[in-house]
């Protein structure tokens, strides 16, 4: 986020670190640790959510949600191994905590698989958005200024949304 800071960063990772590492086991009858680290895990990560600006992915789920009633949360999850995948190049390493905290030296498709492991949608299509909606929400993205790390282009948008749709797995 362009205004993030050391403690969000700080609160952000602990966070990550903390739902990674309870999501293997809080299938189990007998997870109560790690419910309790998924729980501090997201509340960190709410926390840090609401410190900082959002970028293109928050923009995104808002603008399907808006224009074609789309789950918010599904909406999230569908879009952000793309949205990542998008904003990478110009983060200059500001995702490498993520990255070590998956294990993985590529953020977008770990989330990706993490997603599909967990049986959770990763595709808009998935989530309902019809087919025919990628121009009109490219559109409406792109005529909205937002606060993003790397500038909004319509073809990139445009690309992003389709890969998103069909729930290609990020490269």
């Amino acid at each position: 986020a362009v205004d993030a800071n050391p403690i969000i960063e700080y609160i952000a990772t602990e966070g990550i670190r903390k739902l990674v590492g309870a999501m293997p086991e809080l299938e189990g009858p007998n997870s109560r640790a790690a419910r309790d680290d998924a729980l501090q895990g997201a509340w960190f990560c709410g926390v840090s959510l609401g410190s900082c600006a959002m970028a293109l992915h928050h923009k995104l789920a808002h603008v399907l949600g808006g224009s074609f009633n789309l789950p918010h949360a599904e909406s999230h999850t569908a879009l952000l191994p793309f949205s990542i995948a998008y904003n990478e190049p110009a983060l200059n390493g500001q995702l490498d905590t993520a990255r070590h905290a998956l294990r993985t030296d590529n953020l977008a498709q770990a989330i990706f698989d993490l997603a599909k492991t967990l049986g959770a949608p990763t595709s808009l299509a998935e989530v309902g958005m019809p087919a025919d909606g990628i121009d009109a929400a490219t559109e409406i993205a792109i005529s909205q200024p937002y606060s993003n790390p790397r500038p909004l282009s319509r073809e990139g948008i445009r690309a992003l949304l389709d890969d998103a749709y069909h729930g290609r797995r990020p490269s």
